[in-house]
């Protein structure tokens, strides 16, 4: 009944907050959805849904990605930085050498240490985004919930990356 991207939001929340499972949703559909009016969608949100995306706003990043012929990005990808610590990247595409981070507000706004402030959180951030650089060679694209209202002006920004990460690698071997 709601959009796809919104439907694949809805879904990924309560998989990543365990209130049910991949498994548990399909097997609903199966039973007695699969042959619904307009149900077409559904078994896109359902091939596209993973417990691993943790907001809304990773969910519209992996819709608008599949809606826009992009490379799917694997969510949650961890690698371990030049300090040693393993990181999580919001998402990433090793073979082109990128990752991706949806930044919110709220990490922004609301800082989660006691006594930091927003400047903190900023400088942490690009810290954490200068080690991973170090340790992997790869490049980062931030992501904002603008960038995310504009599907078509995002994907022409993420392919020019793409295509950018990839001069830049063969350059590299070269």
């Amino acid at each position: 009944m709601a959009p796809m991207v919104a439907a694949l939001g809805v879904v990924n929340d309560l998989l990543h907050r365990k209130i049910t499972t991949l498994e548990r949703v399909k097997a609903r559909y199966e039973l007695s959805m699969e042959h619904w009016p307009n149900s077409l969608s559904t078994q896109v949100v359902l091939r596209l849904a993973d417990p691993r995306i943790e907001s809304l706003a990773e969910s519209l990043f992996v819709g608008v990605a599949w809606l826009q012929s992009l490379p799917m990005p694997i969510p949650q990808y961890e690698v371990t930085d030049s300090e040693g610590k393993t990181r999580r990247l919001d998402f990433a595409l090793p073979e082109f050498g990128v990752w991706f981070e949806i930044d919110g507000k709220v990490k922004y706004e609301r800082p989660y240490r006691i006594g930091e402030t927003a400047t903190d959180v900023v400088l942490r951030e690009k810290r954490r985004q200068e080690r991973i650089a170090e340790a992997t060679g790869w490049r980062c694209m931030r992501i904002s919930w603008a960038d995310l209202q504009d599907p078509v002006r995002l994907a022409a920004r993420i392919r020019a990356f793409l295509e950018s990460a990839v001069t830049t690698q063969v350059w590299r071997s070269a």
